[in-house]
């Protein structure tokens, strides 16, 4: 998803200063940082005139009538202090639909930011941030991709032959390398295969924890379950290459693409032609006070493939990063007393959790463990964190949504009967003492996950083929004799009679 940085309060414009389009246009928007591949918004014909339009206009029309006196805004300033072609969100009673008008962007209209005849918003340049329209966002190559990564499932026989007949494409086809985990080749059946043995010899191969194969990496093959696409998240702890996720496991939330037809569907994406979704991530920071303990940092790197443990001897202090898909879970682990953690966004106190623990995930983890927790679910469009207690020892401590621009911070609270326990994706899995934090913030490095259609389509399906969302059975519709009856009479309004509802229910 996105890197949302916090923007200036809002407040009055006490100084005169020119506001140009390319700076109104962009406020509040999150920006992510380039790589190979990226990202292209396709945009029409009258959009660019539009938008050039904007451009070449006086700067000087561009200011706020508080700072300028009152000016006499004629049909080229519809609006003061924005770009007419941005103006998504105007009343048609500001000005003709032909210079206000609707996109189909997936995200909301721009705001206006003059609020009455004399107030506008203090315009900060240094906080620009630019984003594409998430419904236009397609993969596009730099360069011709080279190098691939195969993340299978570990111990699935089911995913042998699928993995062979992918891996003899790749490299006989396409004439790519490609890397996979050491473990995966480690397979019996694979050592016995002796049809396999050529292929498998031109392997490149890794170990977690221990080698960085961040800088390598042209874009990410997923055969599996949702696991598969956790796992290889965690192995990129900077920029992610696109990633094209198989559904060969149990669930397949996650993963939108049948393997029957693989040939072609990644012959498109090696072409540049798919739509992608970018996924937001967690930037998590552990503190912990060291007690004594030297951790081991195998050949560099530690767990997680993060770069090494930040040791402060002048604090005594040990810091780790981890990038998070789905969700970070705090809970009370094997102590019968409730979790006692207090919660911070923005060093501000907002509340203590007394229950089973507190889930913090992200669009994509809402429909995980925090919809288990009686959290909504959320597109992965949307910019927005989730904060869900676990059984909470409180009826009214409902999951709440903040802006994924803040930052997070969970301690222990200082009335703590125990410690607390928290994992990463489901890994990871370590002890929170007192004097330890984790702060929590929207990371700048997404996960491009590649679509069969679009992010909202394919969103919608997973939705209806793997949790059932509102599948029920349809009501039966009223035949001309119950019609005449005045819907069926006295018994005839059915379940929904019986719950208390009103005969003119839909139910």
């Amino acid at each position: 998803m996105s890197c949302f940085v916090p923007i200036c309060v809002w407040s009055l414009c006490t100084q005169g200063r020119k506001t140009p389009p390319e700076e109104t246009e962009h406020l509040r928007r999150p920006c992510f940082p380039d790589r190979n591949p990226c990202l292209t918004t396709v945009e029409t014909e009258h959009e660019k005139v539009n938008m050039s339009k904007a451009q070449s206009a006086d700067p000087a029309s561009y200011r706020c009538s508080a700072c300028h006196g009152d000016e006499d805004w004629g049909p080229n300033h519809p609006i003061r202090g924005r770009a007419k072609s941005r103006s998504l969100s105007a009343s048609p009673a500001l000005a003709s639909t032909k210079e206000f008008r609707r996109t189909r962007s997936l995200h909301g209209p721009c705001p206006v930011t003059t609020f009455g005849p004399k107030a506008c918003v203090l315009q900060n340049p240094q906080t620009i941030m630019h984003i594409q329209d998430p419904a236009s966002q397609r993969l596009t190559w730099n360069k011709s991709p080279k190098s691939v990564l195969v993340v299978k499932k570990i111990r699935d026989a089911s995913l042998l032959q699928p993995f062979k007949e992918l891996c003899v494409y790749l490299m006989e086809e396409n004439n790519m390398i490609v890397y996979v985990e050491k473990k995966v080749l480690e397979d019996p059946a694979i050592v016995s295969d002796d049809n396999f043995g050529p292929v498998k010899k031109k392997f490149c191969t890794f170990r977690e924890d221990y080698d960085d194969i961040s800088n390598q990496i042209d874009f990410i093959i997923c055969l599996g379950g949702d696991g598969t696409l956790l796992y290889a998240s965690s192995l990129f702890p900077g920029s992610v290459p696109p990633v094209m996720a198989f559904h060969l496991g149990s669930l397949g939330f996650l993963t939108p693409f049948n393997f029957e037809n693989f040939q072609s569907q990644v012959t498109q994406v090696i072409q540049g032609n798919a739509a992608v979704v970018l996924r937001s991530r967690l930037k998590v920071r552990v503190v912990k006070e060291l007690r004594g303990k030297k951790m081991a940092v195998p050949n560099g790197v530690i767990e997680n493939g993060v770069m090494p443990v930040d040791l402060d001897a002048e604090v005594g202090k040990q810091v780790m990063q981890y990038q998070v898909l789905n969700e970070v879970v705090i809970d009370r682990g094997p102590s019968s007393y409730l979790s006692n953690v207090d919660v911070y966004l923005d060093g501000h106190l907002i509340t203590t959790v007394q229950g089973d623990g507190v889930i913090v995930s992200t669009p994509t983890g809402s429909t995980a463990y925090a919809a288990a927790a009686g959290a909504s679910m959320i597109h992965p469009n949307v910019p927005a964190i989730m904060i869900t207690p676990i059984c909470p020892h409180s009826l009214s401590f409902r999951p709440i949504v903040v802006p994924a621009g803040v930052e997070l911070k969970i301690m222990l609270s200082p009335e703590a009967r125990n410690t607390a326990w928290v994992s990463f994706d489901g890994r990871k899995r370590q002890e929170i003492r007192h004097g330890d934090s984790i702060s929590i913030t929207t990371s700048c490095y997404p996960l491009p996950s590649i679509c069969v259609r679009d992010p909202v389509s394919d969103w919608f399906e997973s939705l209806a083929q793997c949790l059932h969302w509102n599948v029920r059975k349809k009501q039966a519709h009223f035949t001309e004799e119950e019609e005449e009856e005045g819907g069926g009479g006295g018994g005839g309004g059915g379940r929904g009679s019986r719950l208390g509802l009103s005969s003119c229910c839909p139910h």
